[in-house]
């Protein structure tokens, strides 16, 4: 694949090749994710606006990506999703952690959680206050709301009602959860009936992107309807291999098609080149076009076409650990998910009845502090009447369990990822250093120790049987760690890799308008760019991103 990349490359410098007229569009946007698809339909709701997308994956027709349940399924599925795995380091108990990001249209949206969690007020004016003027929490709250199609109790002047993303609540209930709520909120916590609503702290249900048993991903809401009407070019299984630049301006985009491989498909901007390609795409395609640190791209056996010390840099992500306990005198999601049991599970789902196929992994939240003095929430908790084994999402337990998982919300740890070499198609060098920072591990143990006493409350008593991770023998903080250590994963909250930030910001790559700094018409518009990570599940802010990002496009281009 690598010859092929070159000598495809080598072809086209020599026959200066000169795209037709329908290679050529006001913008292509790298990446139909959760990101992407928005950009795309919102961009080509401007009459007479031509849009090209480029997306890498496959069309998202697999049945499995709109099943709620079938997350378990495509996590795994490299044609589905891209498989990277983080560097192995002492807090990691000298593994690698592995994570799935979305390949298809809809991007993570079409295989993650589900979760609908904007996070708290206060990320986004930290956000400002750090030099990215119109990204408080009042200056995009409306962004928020023009997504979000609201079905449920809410504040409207805070909640989005006509937004094409349907916001719904769980429809199915068990009694563990109830159980699991009632005991969070007899040791103290308060019931809070809308996390969504600006203010966090409580227990209560998560909110989901289920509407009528699918999943609603952003291909679903937003990329299919202006398909439809014609108004985007949409091209999967393309490849993006490198982002054209001359004399300080992004002009366009090679890809090579996954049926093609030794050829390279040219496609000019005329406007703009948007990259919405997430948190590890995103600064691997600019480096791989040679916009980057200069070590690293020289490493890498790049050639420097613009430096820029930030791309890469200021990986953050959520280091999540999940508490497991056996459960006795009731059935759980583990039961329910074998035969025969499965195929009445499947009936309800086929005709639009609450089914366990229907649910996003987690039902119940915690929002709360780690150590007494603290204002807001530092961690989040998640229960569901399921269990996995080791306490990974994949394979259920053979034994009914119960799950109460934690992270916090905003780490300290900050990583990076850099390329390998110059192929689109090898994986790169990805390191979030988890746990790194002392900080970060004292408010794991306040979660570890929190879980504990909510797997432990007097309300869910009589069904807990036995706590299997990390184990009734885990006591110290020292046990307790290295469990984490052992145990702990990613929550697939990768963000911060294309950091925005001031010019004068040194590890800044983008500016408060998403443009890259010191290069025209190229955008990043997608999890990278957050300057930090969010108070919470990174899918709703990032589509938050996407449509603040195309109305500053779109007044910018009057």
């Amino acid at each position: 694949m690598r010859r092929d990349i070159d000598g495809a490359r080598q072809d086209i410098g020599r026959s200066q090749q000169v795209s037709s007229r329908g290679d050529a569009f006001d913008y292509i946007v790298i990446g139909a994710g959760s990101a992407g698809a928005i950009v795309a339909a919102r961009l080509s709701e401007r009459q007479g606006v031509r849009v090209c997308v480029l997306e890498a994956g496959p069309p998202d027709r697999h049945p499995y990506l709109h099943v709620p349940g079938g997350f378990i399924k495509v996590l795994a599925n490299p044609t589905l999703t891209w498989q990277f795995a983080t560097e192995p380091t002492e807090r990691t108990a000298d593994r690698p952690i592995t994570f799935a990001q979305g390949r298809t249209l809809g991007g993570s949206s079409a295989v993650n959680g589900l979760i609908y969690n904007r996070g708290q007020p206060m990320d986004y004016d930290v956000w400002a206050q750090r030099g990215n003027p119109g990204w408080s929490y009042q200056d995009v709250l409306p962004f928020f709301k023009r997504s979000e199609g609201r079905i449920g109790a809410g504040d409207d002047e805070i909640r989005g009602r006509d937004g094409p993303l349907k916001v719904t609540d769980i429809d199915w209930h068990h009694p563990l959860c109830a159980a699991f709520v009632e005991g969070v909120e007899a040791l103290g916590i308060p019931r809070n009936p809308d996390h969504n609503d600006g203010q966090q702290a409580g227990v209560g249900y998560y909110q989901r992107t289920i509407f009528r048993t699918r999943r609603v991903s952003t291909a679903r809401s937003f990329l299919h309807p202006a398909t439809r009407g014609g108004r985007i070019d949409v091209r999967t299984r393309a490849q993006v291999i490198g982002i054209r630049l001359e004399k300080g301006r992004a002009v366009g985009v090679d890809y090579i098609h996954e049926n093609m491989p030794g050829r390279v498909h040219r496609l000019h901007a005329t406007s703009e080149v948007i990259l919405c390609a997430g948190a590890i795409n995103s600064p691997k395609l600019l480096q791989i076009s040679g916009i980057g640190p200069s070590d690293v791209l020289e490493e890498a056996g790049i050639a420097v076409r613009h430096e820029l010390q930030g791309v890469g840099r200021n990986l953050q992500d959520h280091y999540a650990v999940r508490m497991v306990a056996r459960v006795k005198n009731i059935d759980t999601i583990n039961d329910r998910v074998k035969f025969p049991r499965l195929a009445w599970e499947g009936l309800n789902w086929l005709l639009g009845r609450p089914s366990v196929l229907g649910l996003s992994p987690s039902l119940a939240h915690v929002f709360w502090m780690s150590a007494e003095g603290l204002e807001q929430p530092d961690l989040q908790f998640t229960f569901t009447p399921a269990s996995y084994s080791k306490g990974r999402p994949g394979l259920l337990d053979s034994f009914p369990g119960m799950t109460c998982g934690v992270w916090q919300h905003r780490p300290e740890s900050v990583g990076w990822t850099r390329v390998r070499s110059v192929d689109p198609f090898e994986a790169p060098v990805i390191q979030p250093n988890y746990l790194d920072a002392e900080a970060d591990r004292r408010a794991l143990l306040g979660g570890i120790r929190l879980a504990r006493d909510f797997l432990g409350t007097a309300a869910l008593s009589p069904w807990f049987d036995g706590e299997t991770a990390p184990g009734a023998a885990a006591v110290t903080d020292r046990d307790l760690l290295d469990w984490a250590y052992r145990e702990g994963s990613t929550a697939y909250h990768l963000v911060g890799s294309c950091r925005m930030g001031p010019a004068a910001d040194p590890d800044a790559v983008v500016d408060s308008d998403l443009r890259v700094h010191g290069l025209d018409g190229l955008r990043v518009v997608d999890a990278s760019v957050m300057p930090t990570v969010t108070s919470g599940n990174t899918n709703a802010p990032t589509m938050m991103i996407a449509e603040k990002a195309s109305a500053m496009i779109l007044e910018g281009s009057h």
